[in-house]
Protein backbone atom coordinates (compact mmCIF):
# COMPACT_ATOMS: atom_id res chain seq x y z
CA UNK A 1 0.00 0.00 0.00
CA UNK A 2 1.47 3.31 -1.04
CA UNK A 3 1.78 6.05 1.51
CA UNK A 4 0.55 9.49 0.60
CA UNK A 5 1.46 12.88 1.91
CA UNK A 6 -0.48 14.02 4.91
CA UNK A 7 -2.81 16.95 4.36
CA UNK A 8 -2.46 19.81 6.79
CA UNK A 9 -5.61 20.63 8.70
CA UNK A 10 -7.47 23.77 7.71
CA UNK A 11 -6.77 26.92 9.62
CA UNK A 12 -3.54 25.75 11.20
CA UNK A 13 -1.41 28.50 9.71
CA UNK A 14 -2.20 32.05 8.85
CA UNK A 15 -2.34 32.95 5.20
CA UNK A 16 0.17 35.58 4.16
CA UNK A 17 -1.71 38.78 3.36
CA UNK A 18 -0.51 40.40 0.18
CA UNK A 19 -1.26 43.94 -0.83
CA UNK A 20 -1.46 44.90 -4.46
CA UNK A 21 0.92 47.51 -5.77
CA UNK A 22 -1.85 50.06 -6.23
CA UNK A 23 -3.11 49.60 -2.66
CA UNK A 24 0.08 51.16 -1.31
CA UNK A 25 1.33 53.16 -4.32
CA UNK A 26 -1.68 55.49 -4.46
CA UNK A 27 -1.57 56.43 -0.73
CA UNK A 28 2.20 56.94 -0.86
CA UNK A 29 1.88 59.14 -3.94
CA UNK A 30 -0.87 61.22 -2.34
CA UNK A 31 1.19 61.52 0.85
CA UNK A 32 4.25 62.69 -1.07
CA UNK A 33 2.19 65.26 -2.99
CA UNK A 34 0.53 66.61 0.17
CA UNK A 35 3.82 66.70 2.08
CA UNK A 36 5.62 68.47 -0.75
CA UNK A 37 2.80 70.98 -1.15
CA UNK A 38 2.60 71.65 2.60
CA UNK A 39 6.35 72.22 2.72
CA UNK A 40 6.26 74.57 -0.24
CA UNK A 41 3.38 76.60 1.26
CA UNK A 42 5.15 77.05 4.59
CA UNK A 43 8.53 77.70 2.97
CA UNK A 44 7.14 80.57 0.91
CA UNK A 45 10.10 80.64 -1.47
CA UNK A 46 12.70 80.91 1.26
CA UNK A 47 15.29 78.48 2.50
CA UNK A 48 14.03 75.07 3.59
CA UNK A 49 14.41 74.49 7.33
CA UNK A 50 14.22 71.30 9.34
CA UNK A 51 10.91 72.25 10.90
CA UNK A 52 9.32 72.83 7.51
CA UNK A 53 10.68 69.53 6.24
CA UNK A 54 9.37 67.73 9.34
CA UNK A 55 5.93 69.27 8.79
CA UNK A 56 5.87 67.97 5.23
CA UNK A 57 7.10 64.51 6.16
CA UNK A 58 4.69 64.07 9.06
CA UNK A 59 1.65 65.43 7.22
CA UNK A 60 2.41 63.28 4.17
CA UNK A 61 2.92 60.17 6.30
CA UNK A 62 -0.34 60.76 8.18
CA UNK A 63 -2.30 61.18 4.94
CA UNK A 64 -0.68 58.09 3.41
CA UNK A 65 -1.50 56.00 6.49
CA UNK A 66 -5.11 57.22 6.58
CA UNK A 67 -5.57 56.59 2.85
CA UNK A 68 -4.09 53.10 3.13
CA UNK A 69 -6.29 52.26 6.11
CA UNK A 70 -9.41 53.59 4.42
CA UNK A 71 -8.60 51.63 1.29
CA UNK A 72 -8.30 48.44 3.34
CA UNK A 73 -11.71 48.82 5.03
CA UNK A 74 -13.78 50.50 2.30
CA UNK A 75 -15.19 47.21 0.97
CA UNK A 76 -16.65 46.40 4.40
CA UNK A 77 -18.35 49.78 4.78
CA UNK A 78 -21.75 50.72 3.38
CA UNK A 79 -21.63 53.17 0.48
CA UNK A 80 -22.80 56.07 2.65
CA UNK A 81 -20.14 55.58 5.31
CA UNK A 82 -17.34 55.02 2.79
CA UNK A 83 -18.35 58.19 0.94
CA UNK A 84 -18.44 60.15 4.21
CA UNK A 85 -14.97 58.85 5.12
CA UNK A 86 -13.52 59.90 1.76
CA UNK A 87 -15.25 63.28 2.04
CA UNK A 88 -13.85 63.85 5.53
CA UNK A 89 -10.34 62.84 4.47
CA UNK A 90 -10.38 65.04 1.37
CA UNK A 91 -12.00 68.02 3.09
CA UNK A 92 -9.62 67.78 6.03
CA UNK A 93 -6.61 67.68 3.71
CA UNK A 94 -7.74 70.69 1.70
CA UNK A 95 -8.62 72.64 4.84
CA UNK A 96 -5.23 71.81 6.37
CA UNK A 97 -3.35 72.99 3.28
CA UNK A 98 -5.42 76.18 3.10
CA UNK A 99 -4.78 76.90 6.77
CA UNK A 100 -1.02 76.74 6.15
CA UNK A 101 -1.30 79.69 3.78
CA UNK A 102 -2.03 82.02 6.69
CA UNK A 103 -5.75 82.46 6.09
CA UNK A 104 -8.23 82.41 8.96
CA UNK A 105 -9.33 79.19 10.58
CA UNK A 106 -12.92 79.95 9.60
CA UNK A 107 -12.01 80.31 5.92
CA UNK A 108 -10.03 77.05 6.02
CA UNK A 109 -12.92 75.28 7.74
CA UNK A 110 -15.47 76.52 5.22
CA UNK A 111 -13.28 75.53 2.28
CA UNK A 112 -12.65 72.12 3.86
CA UNK A 113 -16.36 71.57 4.44
CA UNK A 114 -17.30 72.60 0.90
CA UNK A 115 -14.68 70.44 -0.79
CA UNK A 116 -15.41 67.57 1.58
CA UNK A 117 -19.12 67.78 0.74
CA UNK A 118 -18.27 67.72 -2.95
CA UNK A 119 -16.12 64.63 -2.47
CA UNK A 120 -18.86 63.00 -0.40
CA UNK A 121 -21.35 63.46 -3.24
CA UNK A 122 -18.91 62.20 -5.86
CA UNK A 123 -17.82 59.20 -3.77
CA UNK A 124 -21.42 58.29 -2.89
CA UNK A 125 -22.38 58.37 -6.56
CA UNK A 126 -19.36 56.24 -7.43
CA UNK A 127 -19.96 53.62 -4.72
CA UNK A 128 -23.73 53.53 -5.21
CA UNK A 129 -23.64 53.08 -8.98
CA UNK A 130 -20.81 50.58 -8.81
CA UNK A 131 -22.81 48.37 -6.48
CA UNK A 132 -20.06 46.19 -5.03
Amino acid sequence: MAAHASVQARGTHARAQRHSTMSWAVPVTLGVILGWYATSIVRGGGVLTGTQLALGLVSGAVLAALCFGLGRVQKRLPAELAAAAYGALFGGSVGFLYSLSGKSVLAASVLGLLTGAGMLVFAFYYFYTRGD
